[in-house]
């Protein structure tokens, strides 16, 4: 028992803590964690935007001849191109052309992966909402505009309130999947946790401690927040 506690401890040590190894680690997923969550207040906010206009012109049917039909009959038809190349193109392509095209002047690593992967959330966070807002019985958005709520009235205090009770679930889902796909920033160079992985393999010239030890934590901070969204969903259905 002695020896295998020994064994252990000179694992962790010589894998680890010998000059600092714990660090590319732990600053790698320090970079993925900020990544993840400014990536998802873009999303979060885009998405909610994105889902409302094409939910308004189609609920409204606004002519293009009037000025804010014209502008809702626009922003749906870039709404509806956007999202479907965003879900049509593999995130790594989209963070490569981001990289090296559009933002190729922008030497802030972690601003091209926030922005790159907060555009890609957006499109699919807005097909969670849109479909949460279209679960909402038509019945009480008439009954709200008769009792005389403008439609954003409507879709702010009736109707938001509702999908966003729907959609918990798959937008759980999509936060978890965003961290996760946060793990391929290393193509345009950011030092994340899986790219910290590599560069501790590149030190110790062991490939399994550093990879066990990054999947290790993806899976831990993974069912952290499919305990957090259980809880909301379980609180949700019981208020």
């Amino acid at each position: 028992m002695t020896v295998s506690l020994q064994a252990i401890v000179d694992f962790i040590h010589n894998n680890f803590i010998k000059d600092d190894y714990w660090k590319y680690l732990a600053n790698g997923f320090s970079i993925t964690l900020q990544v993840t969550f400014f990536a998802f207040l873009i999303g979060f906010a885009l998405g909610i935007f994105l889902a409302i206009i094409r939910v308004a012109c189609k609920d409204l049917s606004p002519s293009w001849k009037t000025p804010s039909g014209f502008l809702i009959n626009l922003l749906s038809k870039i709404s509806n191109i956007y999202i479907t190349i965003i879900r049509g193109t593999p995130t790594t392509v989209q963070l490569l052309i981001m990289f090296n095209v559009i933002l190729v002047n922008l030497h802030n690593l972690k601003i091209v992966a926030i922005l790159t992967f907060g555009l890609n959330s957006a499109a699919y966070m807005a097909e969670i909402f849109r479909s949460g807002i279209q679960a909402v019985s038509p019945g009480e958005v008439e009954a709200a505009r008769s009792l005389g709520l403008s439609y954003m009235q409507t879709m702010s205090k009736i109707v938001m309130p509702q999908a966003f009770r729907n959609c918990l679930p798959a937008f759980g889902n999509e936060v978890i999947t965003l961290f996760k796909e946060t793990s391929i920033s290393g193509f345009i160079g950011l030092v994340d946790l899986t790219r910290g992985a590599g560069i501790l393999i590149s030190k110790t010239f062991r490939a399994a401690p550093p990879y066990f030890a990054s999947a290790m934590i993806y899976l831990i901070v993974v069912l952290i927040l499919e305990r957090i969204f259980h809880a909301l969903e379980r609180r949700v259905t019981h208020d």
